[in-house]
C-alpha cells in the first residue's frame, strides 16, 4: 500500500495531511500545515534553488490586482527591532499574466497554490475569482481585505465586518474555488470581523495581516518609508497575532490559519496548539529561504519526540 502524501512511511507513520475546506465541494487538503505566506515567497519559483516547493503544503502567491502594478515609490523596506516595515504596494504582473505565465508551472507541482488577490473596488474581486476559476494550478484563492476601498472614502475593507462581508460574498458568488479570507490586525474587534466573512461565505480565515506601523530618520527628519506608513510583520508581532488566533478560533465555524512572526517550529507548533488547522511563514523567508523546510521537519521532529501521530490532534490543544 502507498504512503499517502504528507505523511512519514515505516513505524513512526506521521498523518500531517490537514483540510482546509472542509464545507467546499472541491476541498482544500494540503500535504502538511507548513505555507508560506503572500508577498514573502514570490510566486514559489524564486525560491527553487534553495528548496523543493513540493515538500510544503502550499505557497500563497504574492497579492494580485486586475492590472500589472509597478507598486509604491522607494523606500519599501525598512528593518525595526525583531521585525520588518513594508510598503511594497502590490507590485505584480497582473491577474492575466499571472494565469498566462504562472499558472502552468504551478499545474505540475505537488503543492497547493493559493492565490491571493486584492483590489480597491468589491468589482474587482468577482472579476478576478472568475478568470482564476477552473485554471490548472490554482487550488484556492485568498482575498488580501486590507486594501483601502475607494468607494468609501478609502476605509480598509477588513476594518468594516459589513465590506469585509460585501467582498466575501461578492466573490463566493463568482466562483467554487476554496476561498480564505485574510483578516487585518488593525481593528477594534477581530472576532466580529471573522464571523461577518465566515457568514459570508468563507472556507476559511487566515490571520493575522501587518499591523500599521511607521520609522523615522532622525538625521533626515522624515519618516523612513516612501508611503510614510507601512505594514509591520516578523517576531514582534508574534504573541499579538497568537492572541487574535486564538480568539477567533473559539467560536470559528471554519479551519483557521495563522500567522505572524513564526521563525521556528515552536512557534508553528504555538499557534495550531492556539487553534490553527495550518500556518504561514513569512518574513522570516527574507532571513532564511529554507525556513518553511526546516520548520516542517521541527513539527514531525516534534511529533514523534513526543508521540503524537496526526498534527490534526494538536489543534486547539491550548484551548480552554
Amino acid at each position: 500500500m502507498s504512503t499517502p502524501q504528507g505523511a512519514s512511511g515505516g513505524a513512526d507513520k506521521l498523518n500531517l495531511a490537514v483540510e482546509l475546506a472542509p464545507n467546499n465541494p472541491r476541498g482544500l487538503r494540503l500535504a502538511n500545515p507548513v505555507m508560506t505566506a503572500s508577498g514573502t515567497f514570490g510566486y514559489g519559483t524564486e525560491f527553487a534553488d534553495f528548496l523543493d516547493v513540493n515538500r510544503l503544503g502550499g505557497i500563497i502567491c504574492k497579492g494580485t490586482t486586475v492590472e500589472q502594478r509597478q507598486g509604491n515609490p522607494q523606500i519599501r523596506v525598512a528593518e525595526t527591532p525583531s521585525g520588518m516595515l513594508n510598503s511594497i504596494g502590490l507590485q505584480n504582473v497582473g491577474v492575466r499574466a499571472l494565469v498566462s505565465e504562472k499558472a502552468p508551472l504551478w499545474a505540475t507541482w505537488k503543492t497547493r497554490v493559493i492565490v491571493n488577490i486584492s483590489g480597491h473596488r468589491v468589482e474587482e474581486y468577482p472579476e478576478m475569482a472568475r478568470l482564476l476559476d477552473g485554471v490548472p494550478g490554482v487550488s484556492g484563492l485568498e482575498l488580501n481585505i486590507s486594501c483601502p476601498n475607494v468607494s468609501e472614502g478609502g476605509i480598509e475593507f477588513g476594518r468594516s465586518p459589513r465590506l469585509a462581508a460585501a467582498v466575501t460574498r461578492a466573490v463566493r458568488a463568482a466562483t467554487t474555488l476554496p476561498l480564505m479570507v485574510k483578516l487585518t490586525p488593525n481593528v477594534t474587534d477581530i472576532v466580529e470581523v471573522a464571523k461577518a466573512v465566515e457568514d459570508a461565505g468563507a472556507d476559511c480565515l487566515s490571520l493575522v495581516n501587518t499591523f500599521v506601523g511607521m520609522a523615522i530618520d532622525i538625521r533626515k527628519r522624515r519618516p523612513v518609508l516612501g508611503t510614510v506608513f507601512g505594514g509591520l510583520s516578523g517576531p514582534a508581532i508574534k504573541p499579538i497575532a497568537l492572541a487574535m488566533v486564538y480568539q477567533v478560533s473559539r467560536t470559528a465555524r471554519v479551519p483557521v490559519v495563522g500567522l505572524g512572526g513564526i521563525t521556528r517550529a515552536e512557534d508553528a507548533l504555538e499557534f495550531i496548539m492556539a487553534g490553527a488547522r495550518a500556518i504561514q511563514i513569512g518574513t522570516a523567508n527574507y532571513v532564511n529561504p529554507r525556513v518553511s523546510v526546516e520548520v516542517l521537519e521541527g513539527i514531525e521532529r516534534w511529533m514523534r519526540e513526543h508521540g503524537v501521530r496526526d498534527v490534526n490532534d494538536l489543534v486547539g490543544a491550548a484551548r480552554t
